[in-house]
């Protein structure tokens, strides 16, 4: 509901529920104006990224092999996936999709697991030099690492060209805060065996909250994280937040700490981290903007 100082927008867009606190009233025509551009943005991302689509470019690689030249907006999303991609020795790769698919997190959602076949190598199958992309054969690409914060920071953009500089987006639990006004936001942070419960709470002025949990988008032995070497889901961690500017960056870095040490990525990009592994202990960086609890191990 909305306030006599904000303007909220909620829809459901590319498989989840969205909201956008907006910190100051629009009148009618300029709140519908904003939501129209909103919607067209979001379309034409997922009409270009998404693999549950047949009219996505990304199906469309899937089908033949060939040279395709990438949208404008695909340079930061693949620059950023290939590094990486170098960084975690293959282990967060846009060729996850086949593994997903294999795994029945396929365009169907039929969550039936198939025969699983081997994650192809980037180098093997990929030349990637913006904006030029050449694919050896068809592959299935998947962009669920990354994709949807940088959509947020995308939406984020597209609310500030519209003269909103202040707003809270919330997709899916992606957040991007823009000046918040007044005092940090508080943001709960859900418990990863009891989705009615927080654990903690985050307090943001500015900068993207991202988390990740195998609580979600779980089915079989899966969930929507998945090991390409070993061709499963990680267990070893319940879930995590990142904390970074800007939510593609706090999206990706919540994958990514599934298979490699915060030291590895603390050393080449600036972000803050909380993750509750298997065994119910709570590791952080020193700098994490929440408050959790019970911080002692083994006592979440």
């Amino acid at each position: 509901m909305e306030s006599q100082d904000q303007t909220l927008l909620t829809f459901e867009a590319i498989g989840t529920h969205w909201t956008i606190e907006i910190f100051q009233i629009l009148d009618a025509t300029s709140k519908s104006r904003l939501s129209t551009a909103i919607t067209e943005r979001i379309e034409e991302f997922d009409r270009n990224y998404s693999r549950f689509r047949d009219d996505s470019l990304v199906t469309r690689i899937s089908q033949m092999a060939g040279v395709y030249t990438l949208p404008p907006d695909a340079q930061p999303m693949f620059d950023l996936y290939r590094k990486l991609y170098e960084i975690t020795k293959g282990k967060v790769t846009p060729l996850i999709g086949s593994l997903l698919h294999d795994a029945g997190y396929d365009a169907s959602y039929s969550l039936q697991p198939k025969q699983i076949h081997e994650v192809a190598k980037w180098d093997d199958v990929l030349e990637y030099d913006f904006p030029t992309l050449r694919t050896r054969r068809p592959v299935l690409l998947d962009f669920g690492a990354a994709g949807k914060g940088y959509l947020v920071d995308i939406i984020g953009d597209l609310l500030r060209s519209h003269d909103v500089q202040y707003f809270c987006i919330n997709a899916g639990g992606d957040i991007l805060v823009s000046n918040a006004p007044h005092a940090d936001l508080p943001i709960a942070l859900e418990h990863p065996s009891d989705t009615t419960l927080a654990i903690g709470i985050a307090t943001l002025s500015k900068g993207s909250l991202c988390g990740s949990s195998g609580n979600r988008r779980a089915w079989a032995k899966y969930h929507h994280i998945m090991d390409p070497d070993q061709l499963t889901s990680p267990r070893h961690i319940q879930a995590l937040w990142v904390y970074a500017e800007h939510a593609m960056l706090a999206d990706a870095i919540s994958t990514c700490l599934f298979f490699v040490d915060p030291t590895i990525l603390t050393n080449r990009f600036e972000f803050e981290y909380a993750i509750v592994r298997q065994d119910n202990s709570l590791v952080r960086s020193p700098h994490f903007p929440a408050t959790f609890f019970n911080e002692n191990t083994k006592a979440l």
